[in-house]
């Protein structure tokens, strides 16, 4: 059956169908020895597709796992710059995954890797605006830090969404806070702390839409259950 090569390209785990653009404008793509064109259709058992002249393997079965990324790597499948990415830590899982969204290199915590890239396209469009929950350790004015953050609603000149910040605990000029956006914008609860006068010190993802982190160690990974699957994907058909 013909499909779009942008999702026959994220079905067999090669990228998300947004990176399969990039990848057919570059010509990185063939259809029967012929460059592809953007919004071509092909059928996968009837024609020859190619990614930088390696066949497109078969369908894989999509894979979900969760990794508990550590401070100093990159969320990318490689890095020019040669620092250490989030796909070392998972290379032994059994299947070409890539990231669902963005922790940056100073951030930990929980990262959802999959090669599912349906379910990658659903969760990061902002029109299900998907909750993220961040501890995060902070130094400075921390007295009433939680509700000036909550009462945010620009970040140099670009609207955001209210946030559902919490005061875990206090002490001095340090304190944790809970924070939950519904966004996914470049940075942006350091933005929000640099706003409020506060000094990031720890950045952990503890919670994604329906997953937790739980206990899982730094550097660590695991499946997702079936059931955790199941929970992810009910809400964002």
């Amino acid at each position: 059956m013909e499909e779009r090569l942008q999702k026959l390209l994220s079905a067999a785990g090669i990228c998300s169908r947004r990176a399969a653009e990039v990848y057919i404008t570059a010509g990185r793509v063939m259809v029967n020895g012929v460059p592809a064109e953007l919004g071509q259709r092909a059928d996968p058992d009837r024609d020859v597709i190619q990614v930088d002249g390696k066949p497109l393997a078969s369908r894989t079965e999509p894979v979900y796992l969760l990794l508990n990324k550590p401070r100093g790597y990159v969320t990318t499948l490689s890095d020019e710059r040669g620092r250490r990415t989030a796909a070392e830590l998972v290379a032994d899982c059994g299947a070409r995954v890539y990231p669902v969204g963005r922790l940056d290199l100073d951030s930990e915590g929980l990262l959802l890797m999959t090669n599912d890239g349906d379910l990658t396209q659903k969760l990061l469009h902002p029109s299900h605006e998907v909750s993220k929950t961040y501890h995060v350790s902070v130094f400075g004015p921390v007295a009433g830090a939680a509700e000036r953050l909550s009462a945010l609603r620009d970040l140099e000149g670009e609207a955001i969404c209210p946030a559902q910040v919490e005061m875990l605990r206090q002490t001095g000029q340090t304190a944790e806070l809970s924070v939950t956006i519904h966004e996914g914008k470049n940075r942006q609860v350091r933005r929000m702390c640099a706003a409020c006068g506060l000094t990031v010190k720890r950045l952990r993802r503890v919670r994604e839409h329906t997953l937790e982190l739980g206990d899982l160690p730094p550097g660590k990974w695991r499946y997702l259950t079936e059931e955790e699957v199941w929970a992810l994907k009910e809400d964002i058909k």
